[in-house]
């Protein structure tokens, strides 16, 4: 057989396809000869030729990759390999051909070391490994790391002894080789070191001792093996990803030596960026050690100069934030953004003023651009502390670059800017009367210069699209220009990108214009129309421009179908409809699915269960991009006896496709895997899948129920899913189905209904408490967080009816509060400062505690609240940064005001804590604290009533020392809280007027409720009090009843009172109406007329 198969394989070989076609069909029918494996074995040991020989080792081991076709060998060729394949491979001349034999060796030990049936193998490898010749020293090392590599938990018995050896051979000095390949062995077993204690135990201090050993054997392979040099530093990520505490006693010497890597501008871009990557890391998973070394300045010092080396021509290739990045340049911003998300401001914020301060004024646009990307990427993590201490002067140093002589300097300016208005909000949106004129002053010259500075044009509307999207109603005064530049653009620009930006903007101006954009929506729709019809249709435009208008102009449809008011968007609503599916069933394309999503999603909210004839066809189309795996892209290690001259599935055999050892199958193939990644495109479609279907559920109601428990199931696997933001999207959708089926339930009261809630919610609950114990992304915990306190707030009992899930919910939060999360650095102790990410995470926590109480009942969640104000108060020293003791009194005084009198015998505690706080500098922590003290009068009633002289007299000395009308209509309810819990303990004679001066309310309109329920009940009552100020009070009603100032209830009330009030004082009623503007007095009018006020 050996010969004709020889001659097979020699055939396979030749450059001719039809010799390979005819050869391969050859191959297959010699493959189910049972003597195959034998004849490849005597070929790998005979032939002359080394491609052939490689192929043959290819086969056999193709031959013997899974454990039952191993097993099905007679005992005789198996032993018979065993006793052969090493000496061949020492044999072997060629390395190509010994790389190959060395994955046959791999691949036999896997299935043998389970049951010890090679014990030659170990012989072999510790004997050469030991060897006085440096060559066999080199053969011993790279067959362990080829079996370490193939069969890595199969080694898991033998761990303790092979790391002893490793520790010996790391230190070859004769054969650079031989210290390679011990490092890549360490690599691929250091995941299981963790595993068990006696193995951490008995190795730990093996690794630790030889880090500087790796760190040198890295040092010397950089001038021969840059790539080689490259794969070693991986044992770092490694030990970083799966057991950190071996590196920690090298912390600063590992840091600073890849410190030294990436600053050399002598080397190449792959390991330089791989240096950097593993700096990245460590601040992600050990952001108190790198501060303990006090490294922020030298990493900042290396990194800068790295950002000053690059050019904008690099944003050709890779964006700021790409996580694929390869270019050092690129990649150095990513690890400033990493810091200030991970490290607390006030070690970030300085250090990098300090470094752009003498850059931004240089001679040289290299550093001045570098200084504002600085600035542009420290924003996101260390907005509270910029806006409380550094937004004025940042921002007037960002407006001057926007007059620098550079355009590259410029440009990066803009993005800066855009960078602090998308994350500087609301505060920047005071400085809009400076800002917005140089905004539109630098489009106008960026859309003129296109050609020239096409990056210009994107970052001015990118600075002016982030600016524009959160003022609101503040927008009006610049919406006529706003309008008139965009839609000038659509009619007349030539430009795609010009036209693609302009589209989005008019998005961006909706979301904050709201209805003050309907004298627009015709014209607007009237320039959209042709990116809304067949391509034949649209201009000529090619369909590359015209897919990149469609796309845009869908998402903008939504945006305005959300914002601009159902009236003025329903008569179209169903013509955008039909539009989006027949786009659906025309055209293949992620972007453009992910867009018709996000439309329909908008238009449910108009539509509402009119939407159902469509809803077959979208689920179905949804569902597809679930379970998609188009643009999912397998890695494999690199596989050096990969011949790529046929498909080896073709070689299979029909066996193959049993269920037989499917498990063991699918190991072989993760074994080969080195990673996973997806095109962003496929990612995006299948976030807005799933973020689409929780709202569909939400908007449409019972029209949605055939298609909810199959999407429910999808979306809750998506949970899964690798990337955060396919996670984030599914955990809010499933929150969302959740509440959907629940406001059901409350409407059909059906055993159906019940059943299907009950089971979701346990689902959920759990999931979302999995989530938050073992993910290691914070954002993705913050998300699951926030849906769980959502579906407490609009579900309510429900959700905590599950056995024993108030317990785990509560001890999850504390968790969080005690950085015991996976996403947390569990090092951290109480007076360690924090990032303001870290602190995110703790306010969503904190955001379900009032929620718990409010369900659990004060007396109930007392218990916990002992502990968890505990943490709170920590959060409260005068060393807390304003965002903690803000968070903190505030979570205190939401409790207080769930729990009731159960808070009676904390008195003695919070009190002081209040009346100290109300007095704080900054007028948010006063504001919340007002509040908290108020809601403390209402839980404590006659236990507080002694102290009303003193707390009045400190809330009008609060009213007195600031101007800020938060804090002013927090006052306002605070007495009017007292005043509810005991009129008789204060003097309503002087306490009243003070109310009424404060009304109407001017910012917190939340306490509309809490003011007005306590004079209509003093009004009801028949105070003599509240009578003598019957014309103010009227006067108050008529300027918000009939507003958004006031909910439902409240309007309510309000409109009884003012019918009362003209029944009984007529007089009075009428003088006051007579006082009052047109508007306000026909509101008055409207309460007259109204029928159901009383319901």
């Amino acid at each position: 057989m050996a010969s004709g198969l020889e001659e097979t394989l020699s055939r396979l070989l030749l450059p001719d396809n039809n010799t390979i076609k005819q050869a391969t069909l050859q191959l297959k029918e010699l493959f189910k000869d049972p003597n195959i494996v034998p004849g490849l074995c005597q070929i790998l040991a005979s032939s002359q030729s080394a491609q052939v020989r490689q192929l043959a080792a290819v086969l056999l081991r193709r031959k013997v990759q899974k454990g039952r076709h191993w097993r099905a060998l007679p005992e005789t060729v198996c032993q018979n390999i065993r006793e052969n394949i090493l000496q061949l491979l020492l044999q072997e001349p060629e390395k190509f051909v010994r790389n190959s034999i060395a994955q046959v060796v791999a691949t036999v030990a896997k299935h043998d070391l389970p049951k010890n049936q090679w014990p030659q193998l170990f012989q072999f490898i510790l004997l050469y490994t030991k060897s006085q010749n440096s060559a066999e020293r080199e053969v011993g090392t790279f067959v362990l790391y080829s079996v370490a590599a193939a069969a890595a938990e199969q080694l898991k018995p033998h761990l303790v002894s092979m790391l002893q050896l490793l520790n010996e051979v790391v230190h070859d000095s004769e054969n650079r080789q031989v210290p390679y390949y011990a490092i890549r062995t360490i690599t691929e077993v250091i995941f299981f070191i963790g595993d068990d204690e006696v193995v951490r135990a008995n190795t730990l201090k093996f690794i630790q001792n030889v880090i500087p050993r790796m760190l040198q054997v890295v040092q010397e392979l950089i001038p021969v093996d840059e790539d080689q040099a490259c794969e070693l530093l991986e044992v770092f990520d490694e030990m970083l990803e799966c057991e950190v505490s071996i590196i920690v006693p090298h912390i600063k010497t590992t840091l600073e030596f890849c410190l030294q890597v990436a600053s050399r501008t002598d080397l190449g871009d792959g390991i330089r960026v791989k240096a950097m990557s593993f700096v990245a890391s460590l601040i992600r998973l050990k952001k108190k050690a790198f501060l303990k070394h006090q490294m922020v300045e030298p990493v900042l010092s290396v990194l800068f100069p790295i950002m000053c080396a690059g050019s904008e021509e690099d944003e050709d290739e890779e964006e700021i934030d790409d996580a694929e990045c390869r270019m050092p340049s690129m990649y150095a911003p990513q690890v400033i953004d990493t810091m200030a998300i991970h490290l607390p401001p006030d070690k970030v914020i300085p250090n990098v003023i300090k470094l752009v301060e003498p850059n931004i004024t240089s001679e040289s646009p290299s550093h001045r651009r570098a200084s504002f990307l600085s600035l542009a990427v420290v924003v996101e993590g260390c907005a509270d502390y910029i806006k409380n201490r550094h937004l004025h002067a940042l921002l007037q140093c960002v407006v001057k670059g926007l007059n620098d002589p550079d355009p590259t300097v410029r440009n990066a300016a803009l993005f800066a800017l855009g960078q602090f208005c998308e994350h500087l909000q609301p505060e920047i949106t005071t400085f809009a009367s400076e800002l917005l004129p140089l905004l539109f002053q630098y489009l106008s010259k960026a859309s003129q210069e296109a050609e020239k500075n096409p990056r210009g044009l994107t970052k001015s509307y990118y600075a002016l699209e982030t600016f524009c999207e959160n003022l609101d109603k503040d927008i009006l005064p610049y919406l006529p220009t706003l309008m008139e530049h965009m839609l000038t653009t659509l009619k007349s620009a030539n430009s795609t990108r010009a036209k693609e930006l302009a589209i989005s903007a008019i998005g961006a101006t909706a979301n904050s214009a709201k209805s003050l954009l309907k004298p627009y929506f015709a014209d607007i729709i009237e320039q959209f129309k042709p990116y809304l019809a067949p391509h034949s249709e649209a201009g000529g435009l090619s369909e590359e421009d015209m897919r990149k208008l469609q796309i845009q102009t869908l998402d903008t449809l939504s945006v305005i179908a959300r914002s601009i008011g159902e009236e003025t968007f329903a008569p179209i609503a169903k013509e955008c409809a039909d539009f989006g599916m027949g786009l659906l069933n025309s055209v293949d394309d992620p972007d453009l699915r992910r867009c018709v999503y996000g439309l329909f999603a908008a238009l449910s909210v108009i539509m509402k269960n009119e939407i159902s004839p469509y809803l077959e066809v979208l689920v179905t189309f949804m569902m597809g991009s679930l379970k998609s795996t188009e643009g999912v892209q397998t890695h494999y290690k690199e596989d050096e006896d990969q011949v790529a001259i046929f498909n080896e599935e073709d070689l299979c055999d029909e066996e193959d496709i049993s269920a037989e050892d499917g498990d063991e199958d699918e190991d072989d193939e993760d074994q080969k895997i080195q990673g996973i990644s997806v095109k962003n495109e496929f990612l995006d479609e299948k976030e807005d899948a799933c973020t689409s279907l929780g709202e569909l559920a939400g908007n449409t109601g019972a029209a949605f129920f055939p298609y909810l428990e199959q999407s429910f199931k999808e979306v809750l696997e998506m949970i899964e899913y690798p990337a955060p933001g396919v996670k984030k999207s599914a955990i809010a959708a499933v929150g969302q189905m959740c509440i959907c089926v629940h406001k059901a339930n409350q409407e059909l009261q059906s055993a159906e209904t019940q059943t299907a809630l009950t089971n979701m919610l346990s689902a959920v609950v759990l999931k979302l408490l999995a989530v938050m114990g073992e993910d290691i992304d914070s954002l993705v915990v913050m998300s699951a967080i926030d849906t769980l306190y959502e579906m407490l707030d609009k579900i309510g009992h429900p959700v905590i009816q599950v056995q024993g899930i108030s317990d785990a919910i509560l001890t999850r939060m504390k968790e969080v509060f005690t950085h015991q999360l996976a996403c947390q650095d569990q090092d951290t102790e109480e007076d360690d400062e924090e990032a303001e990410f870290d602190g995110m995470l703790i306010e969503s926590a904190g955001d379900v505690l009032p929620a718990m109480a409010k369900l659990l009942g004060g007396p109930t969640f007392m218990p916990f609240f002992t502990s968890f104000l505990t943490d709170l108060q920590k959060r409260l020293k005068e060393t807390s940064s304003v965002a903690e003791r803000s968070f903190s009194i505030g979570t205190i005084a939401e409790i207080i005001q769930a729990s009731g009198n159960a808070v009676v015998p904390f008195l003695q505690k919070l009190y002081p804590l209040f009346m100290k706080l109300v007095k704080d500098a900054d007028d948010e922590v006063c504001s919340n604290a007002v509040f908290g003290l108020g809601c403390l009068c209402t839980s404590c009633g006659d236990h507080l009533t002694s102290h009303y002289p003193e707390i009045l007299k400190t809330l009008h000395e609060v009213m007195t020392k600031t101007s800020n009308e938060r804090v002013h209509d927090n006052v306002c309810a605070a007495t009017c809280r007292m005043i509810m819990a005991s009129k008789t303990s204060l003097p309503l004679n002087q306490v009243l007027p003070s109310v009424l001066q404060c009304l109407p309310l001017k910012e917190d309109f939340e306490e509309n409720k809490t003011v007005f329920d306590c004079l209509c009940q003093l009004y009801l009552s028949g105070e003599q009090e509240i009578l003598q100020h019957i014309p103010r009070l009227l006067t108050v009603v008529a300027q918000v009843v009939g507003t958004d100032q006031v909910k439902q209830d409240t309007q309510t009330l309000l409109i009884n009172f003012v019918k009362d009030l003209h029944a009984k004082f007529p007089a009075e009623f009428q003088t006051v109406q007579a006082s009052l503007s047109p508007d306000q007095t026909a509101r008055l009018q409207t309460c007259l007329e109204y029928t159901n006020g009383a319901s």
